[in-house]
């Protein structure tokens, strides 16, 4: 059968349902760059709209895996002896750091932890963008060197690069086309780099909340059950875990910020919220990967992640004795009267962020490694009058006001006496 572009968009727009032959054509002529952009930006927009089934799903899946290599670490071995191999994935959300800490965590307790991540999406952080701030970082990895990485430290934070090269494409056609909130999408982009990558087993985290792509539970659920079928079909073991994302998550949101946190982590403290979330995700990947012997809260209190990070760090080119980008202009936003703080909305202070140069409006533009918002109070602390709430970095001032906009309304100081929302006053 011969296939065109515009049928296929006519047909989803109308809501009918794309073959098999149909998806394969369209995303190997679109890895091809015979579909264009515009034409593949439409039949985003008629699938976040008209959504497909789970035959659909499966299928947009397995060609984007097809479409480019396929790693396999079945055969990986550490003093001849196999090293297990497993991985998380976040949904994305705000202030999520967890990676970072998380494959050292289960690199000490003796599981390999091959972490193909990506940019920021929307108003949610990039793994590979946070680390980038360290300074000559490398996130580009050959298989070769993947492998000796892994079997020397245990841990490999990486760019996806040949694999699945059409969901490269589609995710960042898909952050500047307001189709990113579709869950076969994002079911679909998640589970091909992840089983492409190969690891033996994998743990999803899927964030629900304002500061989510899946708003509500029963959302979250159903993307969860079918990125764990998906994992299923390929015979990868696969376990989610749905985790609150309507605060944002610790008291740094960026590139730079969020990277600091991570290291405070990895040396015994940090946020508790942070910690308690790379704990219970490391307990579910340890069990998958046949460590659950192991204890990872030992692994920060005794240092040994702090030492794998380190050592995946220095293999990749990084330099943690430089310090991390300090943004050139801050302005801080500060309580108006003593009181309690309210809620924080994750969503307002995601789009602050993104608003300050942390994530991008069209693709391949360059992040401010150091902009971003430090929450100053955390819901249910005091708050003194005059008391910093959040301070916001950015390199290019002119970014402030916006940021303000998307912060307004997004958290409250609760009053001692009347027990009033009242805003913060900023600069």
């Amino acid at each position: 059968m011969t296939f065109d572009a515009p049928t296929l968009i006519a047909a989803k727009r109308d809501g009918r349902a794309l073959s098999d032959a149909a998806i394969d054509w369209l995303i190997e002529s679109y890895t091809a760059g015979r579909v264009a952009d515009e034409q593949m930006s439409a039949l985003l927009m008629a699938i976040f709209l008209r959504g497909m089934d789970a035959r659909e799903t499966a299928r947009w899946t397995a060609a984007m895996i097809s479409s480019g290599e396929q790693l396999d670490w079945r055969d990986l071995r550490r003093h001849g002896e196999l090293l297990p191999t497993v991985d998380k994935h976040s949904t994305g959300g705000v202030g999520d750091k967890i990676t970072l800490p998380l494959v050292a965590v289960v690199a000490a307790c003796g599981a390999a932890v091959p972490q193909a991540s990506g940019r920021g999406l929307g108003h949610t952080g990039g793994t590979l963008d946070k680390l980038e701030s360290i300074a000559g970082f490398d996130a580009t990895l050959s298989t070769q060197r993947l492998r000796d990485q892994l079997v020397d430290v245990g841990a490999a934070i990486f760019a996806a690069g040949a694999l699945a090269p059409a969901d490269a494409k589609l995710y960042a056609l898909r952050d500047i086309t307001a189709t990113v909130e579709s869950l076969p999408l994002i079911a679909s982009s998640v589970m091909s780099k992840k089983l492409a990558e190969g690891a033996g087993a994998l743990v999803l985290d899927v964030k629900v909340g304002s500061g989510a792509f899946m708003k509500s539970p029963q959302q979250a659920r159903e993307l969860a059950d079918m990125m764990v079928a998906l994992g299923a079909a390929h015979g990868v073991p696969t376990r989610a875990v749905l985790t609150d994302m309507n605060t944002p998550l610790g008291s740094t949101v960026g590139n730079a910020l969020e990277v600091a946190e991570a290291l405070e982590v990895l040396a015994g403290g940090g946020p508790a919220d942070v910690v308690a979330l790379i704990l219970t995700l490391a307990i579910e990947m340890l069990a998958l990967a046949g460590r659950d012997g192991r204890d990872p809260a030992a692994s920060l209190s005794d240092g040994t992640a702090m030492d794998r990070f380190t050592a995946m760090i220095a293999a990749q080119g990084g330099d943690l004795s430089v310090p991390l980008p300090v943004a050139a202009c801050s302005e801080t936003v500060t309580a108006p009267r003593s009181g309690t703080m309210g809620d924080i909305d994750a969503m307002a202070v995601g789009l602050a962020a993104w608003r300050l140069g942390a994530g991008r409006t069209r693709p391949g533009e360059a992040v401010q490694a150091g902009a971003g918002v430090r929450i100053h109070r955390r819901p249910g602390e005091p708050v003194s009058a005059g008391a910093a709430l959040f301070t916001l970095y950015t390199d290019t001032p002119e970014r402030f006001a916006p940021a303000f906009a998307e912060l307004d309304g997004g958290y409250a100081v609760l009053g001692t006496l009347d027990n009033v929302d009242n805003p913060g006053k900023r600069p």
